[in-house]
């Protein structure tokens, strides 16, 4: 074959043969080597080899996603470069020290692989648990791989942790009644037993009276008729699994019926025929595995090492993700099971809606009597005309069977909608002493803003994955922003009923409310400054009738005093539209909010100052300042002056220069905002170092800062959008800043961290030891009716209530240590924590685009070239870096 003789020009012979076995194509092959020798040339110790191998197929990964010619499944590549899929996750995210190593595209591309991941190995360790329970000789390999071809053929959300287990349980329940009962444990045996024995009298009256023979050729069919019937209709079993695992009996009834029995029939698996064989179950998923190139999940059967968790690897990975805000009361996390935790908070979540309807009550009625023009036909229709849609857009995205799961899950939506707006009109009722509330009730945006939240509740609490346990939020198809395309909701709108919805609902878990207060932040990091936002129209307005002054709204600078103290009342009346529209009722609100209704007659010379947009710029500069705190402590803490002269550009820019922020993210006019002080004040800071740094900050994402609009549907890194943009924009105001007369500071916000408060919160000892204070509570169950709190488990370490016999003095003598220790570490992270950690082996100066003055590189201008400019310069700076850092290239870059 002539083309092997090219390919070992094309990188060392080893490499070839990695390439070979995953039957890489050369233009794949030729870019991964040139990716490796780049990342080589900035980190030497990547070419050294023990990682070398590693290297290699980290490259071919990464170049095979980005041209979408994977021709091998991810199982495969760990295979052949011999690790496992935490360890490789851990070492992509190591190599990944730059902006164009790994694009968006390879980044989404692992997150999917690794939610997929934290699935399965939840799942399988459920589905061991589990068999252990139902008996000691089953044969596994049958129901689990029938699970995953089930799971895979019916399900396109594959990451839905709850779906999935509910599915794994009607897998279960079919295979426990095939199963004979002598192989079953209590209580399944008798269960079964009871399906054996009456499947068999029915089958013996059926012979006896066919024709009066028990050889009639219809006996057959009718005990294949009567045996599916039973084995489809009989609720025993899947009453004790369902009861044992706190999962909703009727939920998983539903997607027997709708999904799995389905799944059989077109897998050609009927009950008649007994159990599935496993030649026909392994050959069906083998297609399906290699059509997705992904994980095969076939060999956790086997604890193959590729699948096997690496706590060290693993740990490391989620360390940014897991991280709390500096400030934020860190929660005591205990150690349930993903599924054991999903099915309690949904568990928790129906009790609450039990007592509510799925109709307005009484109260509701009163109020919708009360007001001028009646909501109630309005309301229950948007309501209905929801549903349709929802169900719709659910089925689109998990599967066109799980379209009455969708519903179930709107129905409890509506539940908690109904709920909230009773509680709210209610404190509305005590605030305002008025009882019409025609204008709020008949506003369309503040209903379908209302639903949206309390359907993302339900949804969030369903969709927890399995690396959740900790309350982080992660990204599923299902997962906020999807409901706002679902109900084609304006993000801004969203955003102002949260606060109230919150306060509304005093029922909510803290998970839940930490996951409605991220994805307010997320609305106004990002989403409300999207084209076509009402946010836009509304700074216009202001500034129209502010004459073009400097503030968006005259209260909202950050040195007023913050109060939460808004309704949602306040500000969905506040002006939203143009002044020249008229209003629809009267105002409920007239006392607290005088111009609630952008009620203009055409003598109306300006437009009417906003509440919402106070209220929003005001949470902005709270969010932004303790983002931008954040960040400065762990950079510049030796440069404490620079801080308030960083907050003066930010600021600034949000409130004057607010067309940065369109289709773009706060944090991105956070970190130029930094870079440009410290470059005018002579402060060497590099990009690299900003990007070092943000990476560990809670809540990011990569893409914030490797994909950034430059113009219109052109994308780049963040140093590009700094030198071609930011620094265009703002350069005469960034220079002031150098001058005798800097522009004038502004004030710092001071605010509570959050409105909303956790009273029974553990609190955590400092200085990182897992000791905890917490009030004293229960060990009950859901089965009780009560969410357990304190599920303990042996990784629980040491559990200690004041006041209850504690046992032997080791404990006590075991914790006096670890308060010890912690001082040391205190006092030794309090050392260390002194100079800001240097970032290793980031290209921005290599490549020359680190320079925010007339030395900058054009985008089109060669990466050699640019290379060549910096290399002096650069390799200085690295190796006086690598001095200051003790030459631990190959340190992490975690915290």
């Amino acid at each position: 074959m002539s083309g092997a003789s090219p390919r070992l020009e094309i990188g060392e012979a080893d490499f070839v043969v990695l390439c070979d076995a995953l039957k890489v194509p050369e233009s794949v092959r030729e870019k991964a080597w040139k990716t490796y020798e780049t990342l080589s040339a900035v980190d030497g110790a990547l070419a050294c080899n023990k990682k070398k191998k590693d290297t290699w197929g980290v490259c071919v990964f990464i170049v095979a996603v980005d041209l979408d010619e994977v021709t091998f499944t991810f199982t495969e590549l760990l295979k052949s470069i011999s690790i496992n899929v935490c360890t490789f996750f851990q070492f992509l995210k190591e190599v990944d020290v730059n902006m164009d190593t790994v694009s968006t595209k390879v980044d989404s591309t692992v997150s999917r692989l690794k939610k997929k991941y934290d699935v399965l190995v939840a799942l399988y360790h459920k589905f061991e648990r589990i068999s252990a329970e139902l008996s000691s000789v089953l044969v596994l390999k049958n129901y689990w791989i029938t699970f995953l071809l089930a799971k895979g053929k019916v399900l396109q959300v594959e990451d839905d942790l709850v779906i999935s287990f509910q599915l794994l349980l009607c897998v279960l329940d079919y295979f426990i009644k095939l199963s004979p009962p002598a192989m079953l444990k209590e209580p399944y045996n008798e269960c079964n037993l009871v399906i054996v024995l009456t499947i068999f009298a029915e089958s013996a009256v059926t012979a006896v009276t066919v024709n009066g023979s028990a050889r009639t050729p219809r006996r057959g069919q009718n005990r294949s008729t009567r045996t599916a019937k039973q084995l489809d209709t009989d609720t025993k079993i899947i009453e004790i699994l369902c009861k044992e695992h706190d999962c909703n009996l009727d939920e998983v009834k539903n997607v027997y019926l709708t999904s799995f029995i389905p799944f059989l029939n077109s897998a050609g698996i009927v009950a008649s025929n007994g159990l599935p064989e496993v030649e026909i179950i392994l050959k069906e998923y083998e297609e399906l595995y290699l059509k997705n190139k992904d994980i095969d999940a076939r060999l956790f059967l086997n604890h193959d090492e590729t699948l096997q968790p690496d706590v060290i690897a693993c740990s490391q990975l989620e360390r940014t993700p897991l991280k709390n805000s500096p400030g934020e009361e860190i929660s005591l996390i205990l150690p349930q099971t993903p599924v054991r935790a999903a099915m309690n908070n949904i568990q928790q979540l129906i009790m609450i809606l039990n007592s509510a309807t799925d109709k307005p009550s009484d109260t509701l009625i009163t109020y919708f009597n009360n007001c001028t023009v009646n909501p109630h036909d309005s309301i229950l229709k948007r309501v209905e005309n929801l549903h349709h849609i929802f169900r719709k857009k659910f089925a689109e995205a998990v599967g066109q069977g799980w379209a009455e799961i969708g519903s179930q899950r709107y129905k409890l939506g509506v539940r908690l909608y109904y709920r909230v707006m009773e509680s709210m009109l209610k404190s509305e009722e005590e605030r305002l002493s008025v009882q019409n509330f025609s204008t709020l009730l008949n506003d369309n945006i503040f209903h379908t803003s209302l639903l949206a939240c309390a359907v993302e509740v339900v949804m969030a609490t369903y969709g927890r994955n399995a690396s959740q346990s900790d309350g982080t939020s992660a990204e599923t198809d299902l997962s906020f922003p999807w409901i706002l395309n679902v109900f084609d909701l304006q993000a801004f709108d969203l955003y102002k009923v949260i606060e109230s919805f919150i306060k509304a609902e005093p029922s909510l878990t803290r998970e839940m409310i930490k996951h409605l207060e991220r994805c307010e932040n997320r609305i106004m990091e990002s989403l409300a400054w999207q084209s076509g936002s009402p946010l836009f129209d509304l700074i216009r307005q202001s500034k129209e009738r502010e004459g073009q002054t400097d503030q968006p709204e005259a209260n909202s600078t950050p040195s007023t005093p913050f109060q939460h103290n808004h309704t949602a009342a306040d500000l969905y009346l506040s002006p939203v539209r143009s002044p020249k529209k008229k209003a629809s009722g009267p105002s409920p609100s007239a006392n607290s909010t005088p111009n609630a209704q952008p009620a203009a007659s055409p003598q109306t010379q300006k437009p009417q100052k906003s509440t919402s947009l106070s209220l929003f710029y005001k949470k902005v500069f709270l969010l932004a300042y303790r983002r931008l705190h954040t960040l400065f402590l762990e950079l510049l803490s030796d440069h404490p002056d620079l801080e308030s002269l960083i907050w003066t550009l930010f600021q600034h820019t949000l409130q004057n220069e607010y067309e940065l922020m369109r289709d773009r993210h706060l944090d991105q006019i956070m970190m130029c905002s930094m870079y440009g002080i410290c470059k005018v004040k002579n402060v060497d800071l590099r990009f690299k170092i900003i990007v070092s740094a943000y990476k560990e900050l809670c809540n990011t994402n990569q893409e914030t800062f490797k994909r950034v609009l430059i113009r219109e549907e052109q994308y780049d890194s963040i140093i590009v959008f700094y030198n071609l943009v930011f620094m265009q924009k703002l350069k005469t105001n960034i220079l002031q800043y150098a001058s005798n007369r800097p522009p004038t500071l502004s004030p710092i916000p001071h605010a509570p961290r959050s409105p909303y408060q956790f009273s029974n919160s553990p609190r955590r000892i400092p200085a990182g030891n897992n000791i905890y204070i917490s009030p004293l509570k229960s060990p009950y169950k859901f089965s009780d009716g009560f969410q357990s709190p304190t599920k303990m488990t042996p990784r629980s370490r040491i559990l200690v209530s004041i006041g209850e016999s504690f046992g032997t003095s080791e404990k006590f003598q075991k914790i006096n240590q670890m308060l010890g220790n912690s001082d040391c570490q205190l006092k030794r992270s309090a050392e260390v924590s002194a100079a800001p950690k240097p970032l290793k082996r980031l290209r921005f100066d290599i490549e020359g685009q680190d320079e925010a003055d007339g030395s900058k590189h054009l985008p089109q201008e060669s990466k050699f070239q640019q290379k060549l400019a910096e290399m002096t310069s650069t390799r200085t700076r690295m190796q006086k870096q690598k001095l200051n850092d003790g030459n631990d290239t190959s340190a992490s870059e975690e915290k």
